[in-house]
């Protein structure tokens, strides 16, 4: 509360800049944050204080101008007693030419502040705003054109009146007839025509003409203005020019910017009417242009654009449309096979995580949105053609194997002569070439598995090269990359091969391999393993886990002898890799090849989970590796159960880590139909409950602990799903769903997900009639805890909703609350209304939030709805109005 007081006070002192802007900046967080503080009758003075502060300090900083400036625009978006805002600023200040640059300040801040997160002004609130600054935008207009008339060569206030004015264009109040015929449409064009405007009014008057683009993307509704602007941004082709010749790469982006937001917004007319009017092809050229600059930074600005266009022609599919364009992507795709070659004094491999190497991966994502419009085949074969029939340098060479990398996958591979040439003529490549050109051979190898799975006389030349790169430190990891393709796709014609991929695995250390890439090794072994006859899994998996059974023995061993603790997790995920893909076929009756595997490991699993288990990632590692071994082997590991239980248990007491609730909802999901089990894993969740309850009820418990929270609620969920009877008949039940009712609000998406999924099943069991047996039992217990926490919980949801839950979550509680409505219409209608009576009816500001007609509508959608997504929409509406 004495924020604003000395806020207030270090303002009026005026000591230094720090003091001010810090006041400042406190004064405008207070405003967006506690306005709810003051009582109404001191707003007025705060407006006046303000106004007073901001004459006051105009001259000693910019950023305390903007800091105060937001303060007035959040003041006045939520003090409801302003009226007119807009026009009393402008009438108190416009005759005062000192006064003017805080003035457009506070009219370029108002229009960007009524959409911010950080203002919950609602819905009907906005709609007010807007209609009030639409009202008097030809006012700001008009002020805007009188300061561009004084201002003469005042590059400082042609700035502010161009950011000001983009601000408006941006909130979409301006009247494009209006602005059709206005002064300062050809003041921008003359700014961006002129070759000796100022790097920094160049890019202001750039954002402008952006924006204004942006706010005509309606194009009929909004003509006069659309036309201007389209021969506007035509113009500059010349000015793009001149930048290109002076090497003035600031200008040379903001033209492409330009370029750009005028094909985006023409989009539609482009495609529709290719050719006519303002669907003019002239458009694609700028951007063709711009796409031939030597720096791509350029044409990267370009690519959004390009897959827009793409999607829009997939979509209409129409061959003469295709015709019209296929050109333009042909050019394209030449330029970015340009670009995407590396500098010929390049040494070693191409780098993929510099910001050139992201450059690259988008534009083989462009190239694969785009490519059917050329043809996959046409394109792979004239690519291919360029290295046949020329002699081109390696950096040529490798760029071109880069883009047939990225459209490997979309040519058919059923009898295709060319690929398979290609194939034999990389394999073929000698290790005399540029290491990058070997590197992306290597890639281009991993990409054509397919074709590999068709020509199975391929397999041995194509691994004896993958082998070449395996053993060489700068190409080992896009060749195991490479093999694990090949395993994936061509698992049969792998399995004869497996005793070399075993080899590769046992030595995998000699490799100079990235984690990602030998754990991708081992997942392709695991895979083909899973192919191999079921009498040979088990002794072919042992040997597979024996390199990393040993190692982990190993560190154990280490850790009794002279107690340094080393870390396993390398060899727990190589372990889960193995046990995630190892899924052979195994028929009702037969004996799970991998059990008697996982028998053998667990004693070391289980010593390694109790050294390391105050150490939160191990034992994470730990658990994922528990995880895929049970689900490997499903109801084979039973005789796993007992222990694993008691020893989770025993050590989530003392360190409650969440991985071990996730680890528990995969035994429930894997044993919870089993009668035997049921007792012994409702025992495991209440063990499991009591430290999970101590760690939540602590203060901001659940929002500091969310992994817990979403662990927590998939192991009640999976309860829900396998045995919900025996969990609703239990004690612990109560306190899971007043757990979940307080988790509500929780603004963390997977925890929430967990929540809501884990109230939505629990009440659907009781509507789902199945025709199990024990569907009158669900019903009544159902009936019994809704009865108990129904209104506690619509209140909630509804509270949540309005107040602390990001839109992309109301479909999820929309789900509860159509669960809840199908159980019990009647009494959900009751607590629904009793739930939104107890929601605020107006703002702290004053301003109307919700009307009596708002809440009857809306009780009124959902009650009547006929379908969840009925709900989900009304929720959607309804909760704008607390935004």
């Amino acid at each position: 509360m004495y924020a604003w007081e000395i806020s207030d006070q270090l303002l009026q002192l005026k000591q230094d800049v720090e003091s001010c802007y810090f006041a400042a900046q406190t004064m405008k967080m207070k405003i967006q944050t506690s306005f709810y503080e003051l009582p109404p009758e001191t707003h007025n003075a705060l407006r006046e204080s303000l106004l007073t502060h901001i004459q006051n300090l105009k001259d000693l900083s910019p950023i305390i101008v903007t800091q105060l400036a937001l303060a007035i625009a959040d003041l006045a978006l939520q003090m409801a007693s302003w009226k007119g805002c807009v026009h009393t600023l402008i009438e108190k200040y416009n005759n005062d030419i000192s006064s003017m640059p805080f003035l457009i300040e506070i009219l370029t801040v108002l229009p960007e502040e009524v959409h911010s997160r950080s203002l919950r002004i609602g819905a009907n609130r906005r709609t007010e705003i807007i209609e009030d600054l639409a009202y008097y935008s030809s006012t700001v207009v008009t002020l805007l054109t009188s300061c561009v008339e004084k201002a003469g060569s005042d590059e400082k206030m042609l700035i502010k009146v161009f950011r000001c004015l983009g601000s408006w264009f941006n909130l979409g109040v301006l009247d494009s007839n209006f602005m059709a015929s206005n002064q300062l449409l050809m003041v921008l064009f003359q700014v961006l025509q002129r070759d000796e405007t100022s790097t920094n009014l160049h890019e202001a008057a750039s954002d402008c003409v952006c924006s204004s683009l942006y706010a005509i993307e309606n194009v009929e509704s909004n003509m006069g203005l659309a036309l201007q602007l389209f021969q506007g941004v035509l113009t500059l082709e010349t000015a793009y020019h001149m930048a290109v010749a002076r090497e003035d790469l600031d200008k040379v982006l903001n033209y492409c910017r330009i370029f750009t937001e005028l094909c985006e917004t023409f989009l539609e007319t482009t495609v529709r009417s290719p050719g006519q009017g303002m669907g003019d092809l002239r458009t694609l050229e700028l951007l063709l242009i711009c796409a031939g600059h030597p720096q791509y930074e350029v044409v990267e600005i370009s690519f959004n654009f390009w897959y827009r266009l793409g999607e829009h022609l997939y979509k209409i599919n129409d061959a003469a449309l295709h015709n019209i364009f296929r050109p333009y992507i042909q050019r394209l795709l030449h330029c970015l096979a340009r670009h995407c070659q590396l500098d010929p004094d390049h040494d070693g491999i191409p780098e993929d995580t510099d910001d050139f190497g992201e450059f690259r991966m988008r534009v083989s994502d462009l190239v694969k949105d785009v490519i059917f419009l050329v043809g996959s085949m046409e394109c792979f074969s004239q690519l291919y053609s360029t290295l046949k029939e020329g002699n081109p340098s390696w950096e040529v060479t490798e760029a071109v194997l880069f883009i047939m990398a990225a459209i490997a996958k979309s040519v058919d591979p059923e009898n295709n002569p060319t690929l398979s040439e290609v194939l034999q003529q990389v394999v073929l490549l000698p290790e005399t070439v540029h290491m990058a050109v070997r590197y992306t051979s290597i890639e281009l190898v991993g990409e054509m598995s397919e074709v590999v799975d068709r020509n199975p006389r391929f397999l041995d030349p194509v691994l004896n090269y993958l082998m070449k790169g395996l053993r060489e430190k700068s190409l080992a990891s896009a060749a195991a990359k490479a093999i694990h393709n090949i395993c994936s796709v061509c698992r049969d014609h792998m399995a004869q091969h497996f005793q070399g991929l075993l080899d590769i695995a046992r030595a995998l250390d000699s490799f100079v391999l990235s984690t990602e890439a030998a754990v991708g090794l081992l997942k392709g072994t695991a895979l083909v393993l899973a192919r191999l006859p079921l009498e040979k899994i088990a002794e072919c998996l042992s040997d597979l886990c024996a390199v990393q059974v040993i190692a982990l023995k190993k560190l154990l061993a280490e850790e009794s002898t002279n107690g340094k603790s080393a870390d396993p997790t390398v060899w727990l995920d190589r372990l889960a890799v193995i046990f995630r893909h190892t899924n052979p076929i195994v028929e009702n009756g037969q004996t799970h090849p991998c059990q008697k595997v996982i028998q053998e490991i667990w004693p070391v699993l289980s010593e390694t989970l109790n050294t390391h288990q105050a150490d939160n990632r191990i034992v994470e590692r730990c658990c994922r590796c528990l995880r895929f071994a049970v689900r490997c082997v499903g109801k084979g590991s039973a005789s796993l159960l007992q222990p694993l239980v008691t020893q989770m248990v025993s050590v989530y007491q003392v360190y409650p880590h969440s991985c071990f609730l996730y680890l528990g909802s995969i035994l429930v999901d894997e044993y919870g139909m089993e009668e035997g089990c049921r007792q012994g894993l409702l025992d495991m969740l209440q063990a499991l409950c009591m430290p999970t309850f101590q760690l939540l009820e602590q203060q901001n418990g659940l929002r500091n602990h969310p992994d817990t929270v979403d662990d927590l609620f998939r192991l009640a969920t999976r309860f829900v799903q396998r045995s919900p009877v025996t969990l609703l008949s239990s004690s612990i039940i109560v306190h899971i769903i007043q757990c979940a009712i307080a988790a509500t609000s929780l603004d963390h998406r997977d925890a929430n997900c967990s929540v809501m999924k884990f109230v939505r099943d629990l009440v659907h069991t009781g509507v789902a009639n199945d025709h199990e047996e024990d569907f009158e039992v669900r019903k009544q217990l159902i009936g019994q805890a809704m009865e108990q926490h129904g209104q506690q919980l619509i209140t909630q949801l509804m509270h949540s909703c309005c107040f602390c839950l990001p839109p992309y979550t109301l479909p999820d509680v929309a789900e509860v609350l159509w669960e809840v409505m199908v159980f019990d219409r009647a009494t959900f209608c009751r607590w629904l209304e009793n739930a939104l009576k107890g929601l605020p009816k107006e703002t702290s500001g004053g301003a109307v939030t919700v009307t009596h007609k708002q809440l009857t509508d809306f009780h009124k959608q959902v009650t009547s709805a006929e379908e969840c997504k009925q709900v989900c929409w009304a929720i959607r509406e309804f909760t704008r109005l607390f935004r």
